[in-house]
């Protein structure tokens, strides 16, 4: 069995693994050092979180069997891709296809905040009233649907190697857990670290209820887009113990730290209350 064959039948193992790990030194590190204070019981927020969590991780399985690596693979084998055009260094076809797949997931996040359809979708994620390592994985399963149909389209214009897609993966799901934690790195740390990853101080802006803070820092892993397209914050307003999380409009803990609450909130509200590429942010009631 060649080691493409072993990524491709422990591909499931190893992204788990990887998952639980990082989320469980992420849920002591919070228990130990929190950033700041819960506002909602923190069972309400992790059951009904993580419940989204697993049913989205079933609708996934349900329809794309294969996942991400399965058609890794499938365009290797089929040559497609710009990657697998061209003979270039294995070593740096990997780091290139994990950089380019991470700034495909930068323009989808801005999408996600630009399009007022797709931003119904991703309410769902910036609703929560609380941030913590599970808000990291906290989206409505049509946005995860998207998002995976996305990621295939990359992969097949991209032509990426497995091991790539693989490493990416990974990268994404442990970056987006430990950025969303409720813990605070060294200051010194933290600046030297958000040259390149981005840290929990830098996407904490994103979530704040004040629209021009919720539109910056849209990175997961890399924090060079933003700082390339100038949507780089370095602090909110108010700070980090006293910004506001969420949405304005959103507060009723029933409706975004539940599950039925989760699923139905896309279809709630005014089509024309959207977050971003608007002129002015003036009434807080249109999100």
């Amino acid at each position: 069995m060649t080691w493409q064959e072993l990524i491709l039948k422990y591909e499931l193992a190893i992204r788990l693994g990887f998952f639980f790990g990082i989320f469980a030194i992420m849920a002591v590190w919070e228990r130990v050092a929190p950033r700041r204070a819960l506002t909602v019981s923190k069972v309400l927020r992790w059951t009904n979180n993580l419940g989204l969590v697993f049913l989205n991780s079933f609708v996934l399985r349900l329809l794309f069997p294969a996942a991400a690596v399965g058609v890794a693979a499938y365009a290797q084998q089929k040559g497609w891709g710009l990657l697998n055009l061209y003979e270039i260094p294995f070593s740096v076809a990997v780091v290139l296809s994990v950089i380019v797949m991470d700034f495909v997931i930068w323009v989808q996040h801005v999408m996600f905040h630009a399009i007022p359809v797709l931003w119904r979708l991703h309410r769902v994620h910036h609703a929560d009233l609380d941030y913590d390592v599970t808000t990291g994985a906290r989206f409505h399963t049509i946005e995860i649907i998207l998002s995976m149909l996305i990621k295939f389209a990359t992969i097949v214009l991209l032509g990426p190697p497995v091991v790539a897609v693989v490493i990416f993966e990974v990268l994404l799901n442990a970056t987006a857990m430990f950025n969303h934690g409720n813990v605070k790195l060294p200051e010194g740390l933290d600046r030297v670290l958000r040259w390149v990853l981005v840290t929990p101080d830098m996407h904490r802006v994103h979530h704040s209820v004040e629209d021009d803070e919720a539109n910056s820092n849209f990175g997961f892993s890399l924090t060079w887009w933003d700082r390339l397209f100038g949507t780089y914050r370095d602090q909110p307003r108010a700070g980090h113990e006293g910004m506001t999380i969420g949405i304005h409009k959103y507060r009723d803990p029933k409706l975004v730290d539940l599950l039925p609450g989760m699923l139905a909130l896309p279809f709630i509200g005014p089509i024309t209350g959207y977050a971003i590429n608007r002129r002015q942010w003036s009434n807080p009631n249109e999100q």
